[in-house]
C-alpha cells in the first residue's frame, strides 16, 4: 500500500458507530448520525448499505457551518443595533 492509499484509508469512517465516535466522542450516539443524515446535509456516502464519511470532509462541513452561524450572528447583532 502506498502512503497515499494509507492516508485515504485512514480518512474513511465506516459505519454510523465510527462517524458518531468522530463527531460526538461516543459510538452509542449513532442514532444522532442517522438523524443528521435524514434531516441535514451531513456529507456521507454509502458503500453497499453502510454509511461512510471522510474525516476531512466532515471537518470542512463543520467549519462551513461555523462560518455560516458566525455570519448569521453578526447580521442578527447588526439588526438589533439598528432597532
Amino acid at each position: 500500500m502506498t502512503a497515499h492509499e494509507d492516508e485515504f484509508a485512514a480518512d474513511i469512517l465506516r459505519g454510523a458507530d465510527e462517524i458518531a465516535h468522530f463527531l460526538f466522542g461516543e459510538r452509542q450516539e449513532r442514532r444522532k448520525v442517522y438523524h443528521l443524515v435524514a434531516t441535514s446535509h451531513l456529507p456521507v456516502f454509502k458503500l453497499g448499505s453502510m454509511i461512510c464519511a471522510r474525516r476531512s470532509v466532515l471537518l470542512k462541513f463543520i467549519e462551513e457551518q461555523e462560518k455560516r452561524n458566525r455570519k448569521k450572528d453578526r447580521r442578527d447583532t447588526d439588526d438589533e443595533d439598528d432597532a
